[in-house]
């Protein structure tokens, strides 16, 4: 039996996109558990996004739209702005 060894380089800039959506993804969930919410019940309530759209967003395993993000702060209650609060959007080189 042969076995074949794939060896994948990552660029740097989508490690550091990869970090900030785990980041992003990490507030997000916190926000959501903050207002008592399950994925179900967030999803259900509110409706603007389905749940393995949020799950998957809050894992960091999507680089989603800016109409994800809106709506998403929609659900929340909150601004898109409130959202983003506190975040770092800068690309810092090693």
């Amino acid at each position: 039996m042969t076995y074949l060894h794939f060896t994948i380089n990552i660029p740097y800039m989508q490690q550091e996109d990869n970090e900030l959506l785990k980041t992003f993804g990490s507030r997000l969930k916190k926000l959501r558990v903050v207002k008592n919410k399950s994925l179900n019940q967030f999803v259900l309530n509110k409706g603007f996004v389905t749940i393995s759209t949020l799950n998957r967003v809050e894992n960091g395993l999507v680089d989603f739209k800016f109409t994800t993000l809106v709506r998403i702060a929609n659900a929340l209650d909150i601004t898109p702005s409130e959202l983003l609060e506190g975040f770092n959007f800068q690309y810092e080189p090693d």
